[in-house]
């Protein structure tokens, strides 16, 4: 027997063959795959055989060795001279038509395989072709980065610069809460101590109040002892001019005693010294009496008088201080309004040198990024094109050795029944066979198969 084994590429899938020769006969190879119907032309990891043998059979010698005894008994197996039933199996013939049609497609499919080369060749070139173009393009290019560099490199500069002036309007803005701060413990100070001196106002005001109520109760005191003085003074004048008048209209009956010797004139003029002086004294203390009192209540009336005026002096200067810290309050009140709005125009502007800052940011990062996504593109672009190339240049030159090993094959050895097959590409579905016309006995057969990408081709043939 004669075993051949031909490789043929496929993705998924398992072949068999088997072939039959027999001397000066017949003989066959076939390869079947079985999968999908999802066809490519097979190349790659997958293997098929493709097996020839031969069988044969001859007669069998029946005789019997001599032994040194005698001649003995020959015994004839009868299984053995039963003729043998040779049946051909019917569906050998519908194989074989079937295996000529499936090569006359076959060769069809070949020659679209050579269109296809060739187109594919073309496409090569093309691609070549694009892929220098690429590549004077990229060069073209090259002098742009520069470019954007020096760009990036200003814009970083000017963020710099930004951030710069942030933290220095940071620094000015927190100097000017310190000094809003500063001025508003100032101003709550200020309002605290004008709540004080208006309630210590109001407190002398309350006193003043008094002490004006007091000088007009004194007063109306002094008024009334002042009349009650000279009402007492018109009394006891009109008192002591009543005395005078009883004391001289009095008329004294005297019996006299022609015996004794009296002196009347004496004896009047005593008693009207005796009255003299007790109405003497009676309007010495009254008079001192009512002038202790007027001068005890001229005292009491000018000390008020003097604490009156204190107050009203008191009152003066408070409200001298009020009006003070009142011009003090609203100059702080507009000293405040113009931080205010100085702090305000300050973060306006930090507000607005951030948002074009963090704006020209964004635009800076979004030019980087479509540079990236560009140079990214490209990069795929320039991969893909190189796996392109890198595949066809295997192709073809798997095609080329395929194609000038099968002429040199059959510049050798004469024209043959050559097979392709075609293999699917998930599960692979498909055969090839060969059959060929054998001289005495011998059955060959030539296997070739060569993957790259996404289908394979097999040749196989019988010589």
């Amino acid at each position: 027997s004669q075993v051949r084994v031909s490789s043929v590429s496929s993705t998924r899938g398992l072949g068999g063959g088997a072939g039959l020769g027999r001397a000066g006969g017949f003989g066959s190879s076939s390869l079947y795959n079985l999968g999908s119907t999802n066809k490519r032309i097979s190349l790659g990891g997958g293997s098929s055989y493709s097996v020839r043998s031969g069988f044969g059979y001859g007669g069998m010698g029946f005789g019997g060795a001599l032994s040194p005894g005698g001649i003995q008994e020959v015994t004839i197996n009868q299984s053995l001279l039963t003729p043998l039933n040779l049946e051909i199996d019917p569906n050998i013939q519908r194989v074989r038509k079937e295996e000529k049609e499936q090569i006359k497609t076959l060769n069809n499919k070949f020659a679209s395989f050579i269109d296809k080369v060739r187109f594919l060749e073309q496409q090569n070139k093309m691609l070549e072709t694009k892929w220098s173009l690429l590549q004077d393009q990229k060069t073209a290019r090259s002098n742009i980065a520069p470019m954007f560099e020096t760009y990036i490199s200003n814009l970083r500069r000017q963020l710099d610069g930004l951030l710069n002036d942030k933290g220095r309007l940071e620094g000015e803005l927190k100097n000017m809460q310190d000094l809003v701060e500063d001025f508003k413990t100032k101003y709550e100070d200020e309002i605290n101590r004008r709540t004080a001196a208006e309630n210590e106002f109001v407190v002398l005001k309350k006193d003043v109040d008094a002490a004006y109520m007091n000088k007009v109760e004194l007063e109306a005191k002094v008024d009334a002892l002042t009349d009650e003085i000279n009402f007492l003074r018109s009394l006891y004048e009109a008192e002591l001019h009543e005395l005078q008048a009883q004391i001289s209209d009095t008329s004294v009956v005297l019996s006299m005693d022609n015996s004794r010797n009296l002196d009347l004139d004496s004896i009047i003029a005593e008693v009207k010294a005796q009255y003299e002086d007790i109405a003497n004294r009676s309007r010495a203390e009254a008079e001192s009496w009512y002038q202790s009192k007027y001068e005890a209540l001229q005292v009491t009336a000018g000390k008020h008088g003097d604490d009156l005026r204190n107050t009203k002096n008191e009152i003066t200067e408070i409200n001298r201080m009020i009006q003070r810290l009142q011009s003090e309050i609203e100059n702080a009140k507009a000293q405040r309004a113009k931080m205010e709005a100085a702090i305000a125009e300050a973060e306006e502007r930090g507000e607005l040198a951030i948002k074009d800052a963090k704006a020209k940011l964004e635009e800076l990062e979004a030019a980087l990024q479509k540079a990236k996504q560009d140079m990214a593109r490209q990069l795929r672009e320039y991969q893909e094109l190189m796996n392109v190339k890198l595949a066809l240049d295997i192709e073809i030159a798997t095609y080329r050795k395929l194609l000038e090993g099968e002429e040199s094959r059959l510049a050798g050895d004469g024209v043959g029944n050559v097979n392709i097959s075609v293999v699917s590409s998930s599960g692979g579905g498909g055969y090839a066979s060969s059959s060929g016309f054998l001289g005495g006995g011998i059955g060959g057969g030539l296997g070739l198969g060569a993957g790259m990408g996404s289908g394979a081709l097999g040749f196989s043939s019988g010589g």
